[in-house]
Formats: C-alpha cells, structure tokens, sequence
C-alpha cells in the first residue's frame, strides 16, 4: 500500500491519497504562520487505520514544517502523540517564551 500526502493549502490541511487513488484518506488540519504550524486536528478514514496513513501524514507534514524553518505547535492528540514517539521531530516543537515580571 502506497501512501501518498500533499499540501492542500487552499484547504489548509495535509491529504493522504492511497495506492494513487482519487478518494482522500486522511487529513491533518493545520493553523500556518510565517513562523509556526498548528497541527489542529487529523483523521483517518475507517477502512485505513492502523495502516500507516497517520503516520505519512505527520511525517511529511513534519518534515515540510522542517524544511520551511516553521516551528510545530501540536495541539492535535494525534500529532502529540506521535512527535512523543519521534524524539528525532522534537526540536520543531513550539516554545514559549514567557517572560517573568518583576
């Protein structure tokens, strides 16, 4: 099973499209800034979980988040979840930078 992810940025989200299929798969929504990606929400087609389409998705929007110098704000459990299983993805994370006041 072939796995294909694109950017759908007019619909702000990533898509997965299986074995070149024309049916979408799975999506992960996202919030873009110049800076920062907020990954919002992701979903996968029943007759495709567990099959690996969870996973392309987030590593290609990763990896693009990556390429793009974008920080990664995972507020999606999805995304959460698997950024904590993928130590190598976790310096995309969003810090916040609070300040103390005096």
């Amino acid at each position: 099973m072939a796995v294909e992810v694109s950017d759908a940025p007019e619909a702000k989200r990533y898509e997965a499209r299986v074995d070149g299929g024309p049916g979408v798969a799975g999506i992960a929504g996202y919030i873009r800034t110049p800076e920062l990606v907020a990954f919002v929400h992701t979903e996968v087609a029943p007759e495709y979980e567990g099959r690996g389409v969870g996973s392309a998705l987030a590593r290609t929007a990763l990896d693009e988040a990556r390429s793009a110098n974008l920080r990664v704000l995972a507020t999606c459990p999805f995304f959460a979840g698997w950024i904590a299983r993928h130590p190598e993805y976790q310096d995309l994370l969003y810090q916040s930078r609070s300040r103390v006041s005096d």
